[in-house]
């Protein structure tokens, strides 16, 4: 698809425009910083986009201002009684220190990771990342299993990685979906509208209206999730989706 990127001033903000072969005018506004992008018909002038833009500048304004004061995580050291997240619970870290190989144990307020004595930061973190890890990869099976039937499609492959500017991406050739490590931190139902997300992309590639029909006829709810997930105390490395 043919696109063509031009921008806009509209005083202090500056608008990312997008043009190419849609039927409607789509306006974002990106966590964390409050990035502006219009999404528009190619046959569309600038002077008509901006006229568009002017006349959503108070909506514009207000969602900068709510996710430029969203919560943000506080940076990790990884020490004891330090709040760490699960599934959209939160949970104390408590460290044990033991001669042996380390591991983590999810209780009912805590999460226990045992590491060897003198582990540093990024030792602990590797060790909880990897448990991370490994539970998304124990619960997204399922649900891509669930959904190729609703929609019937295939995903041939899945893999977690860490994302700084994505919850989710979807390669439509290979089928494979990737989803962002951080989601394992998410509640469950986050986690499915992101791969309800990315695997509707096998069916169509760009955000336009048949994506939202398609995603709205599967999930009626995704709005509310995706703003629930906008919501929830984001990390350092965020954001846009």
């Amino acid at each position: 698809m043919n696109t063509d990127m031009k921008q806009l001033k509209l005083g202090d903000i500056t608008i990312d425009v997008v043009q190419k072969n849609i039927k409607n005018v789509h306006l974002s506004v990106y966590p964390p910083t409050g990035r502006v992008r219009i999404s528009a018909p190619s046959r569309m002038d600038l002077d008509t986009i901006r006229v568009f833009a002017v006349s959503k500048l108070g909506w514009i304004k207000k969602q900068q201002t709510k996710l430029r004061n969203q919560e943000r995580e506080p940076s990790r050291e990884f020490i004891n009684r330090e709040s760490h997240y699960f599934n959209g619970k939160r949970y104390l870290l408590k460290i044990i220190e033991r001669d042996a190989a380390p591991k983590v144990v999810l209780k009912h307020s805590t999460i226990e990771l045992y590491v060897r004595p003198e582990t540093d930061v990024l030792k602990r973190k590797f060790v909880l990342d990897g448990w991370y890890r490994r539970k998304l990869k124990e619960t997204v099976p399922g649900l891509i299993g669930t959904w190729e039937k609703r929609m019937n499609v295939q995903v041939n492959e899945f893999g977690i990685k860490r994302m700084k500017t994505r919850w989710g991406t979807c390669n439509r050739q290979a089928k494979r979906v990737w989803l962002n490590l951080e989601l394992a931190k998410k509640p469950q139902e986050c986690l499915e509208y992101i791969v309800v997300h990315e695997m509707v992309h096998l069916l169509e590639r760009n955000h336009n209206d048949r994506f939202i029909a398609l995603i709205t006829g599967f999930m009626p709810k995704w709005r509310f999730y995706k703003d629930e997930l906008n919501r929830l105390p984001v990390s350092h490395a965020d954001w846009n989706y």
